[in-house]
């Protein structure tokens, strides 16, 4: 069956629903005004007033605050601002990927080299290591063998890097695999 990968919606960034004017349902509010000057305590209605008198909505921004904080400014421009920090603040933080390596029984020194050097550029990038090996046949005997190779490709990462082991080396069906990370 054929995936239908538009439909996957990606999710919007969560941005807190500010109330607006009358939408306001406590009696009275801390008023700031759109140059950050403190009003005192007035009703909502005669904040609301108020801030219709400058051309500026009246937008709760501490709702928890006791008295709740409002403030004066253009209710569309005030979410527009609220939007551009969420999408900047999920573009700064990055997902901790985890990387496959894949390591045999029977690998040579060239070979485990340049998974070394494939772990090193996944460690600079900031992701995990998955190192895996499939026993093939008689090979399911040797775990021995098998746990001297990660020995081996571990102990070549800690080289160049303060490796952490994450999980342990895990043999399930005939697949050994580890996790790595890079201490920070």
């Amino acid at each position: 069956m054929r995936i239908h990968r538009h439909r996957q919606r990606k999710p919007k960034y969560n941005v807190a629903e500010y109330r607006v004017n009358m939408k306001i349902d406590v009696p009275e509010v801390r008023v700031v005004d759109e140059n950050g000057v403190p009003l005192g305590i007035l009703t909502v209605a005669k904040a609301v007033a108020l801030a219709a008198e400058r051309g500026l909505d009246l937008i709760e921004v501490s709702p928890k605050a006791e008295p709740p904080v409002c403030k004066f400014a253009d209710a569309s421009h005030f979410k527009y601002q609220k939007e551009k920090e969420a999408r900047k603040q999920r573009a700064q933080s990055k997902e901790v990927e985890t990387k496959g390596i894949r390591l045999t029984m029977r690998i040579g020194v060239g070979d485990l080299d340049i998974r070394v050097e494939q772990g090193k550029k996944f460690f600079e990038k900031g992701d995990k290591i998955k190192a895996e090996m499939i026993l093939r046949g008689r090979e399911r005997a040797h775990f021995d063998k098998a746990k001297e190779v990660f020995d081996a490709f571990v102990a070549k990462l800690k080289e160049s890097y303060d490796v952490k082991v994450e999980s342990p080396l895990k043999n399930q069906d005939g697949k050994i695999h580890m996790i790595l990370a890079r201490n920070s």
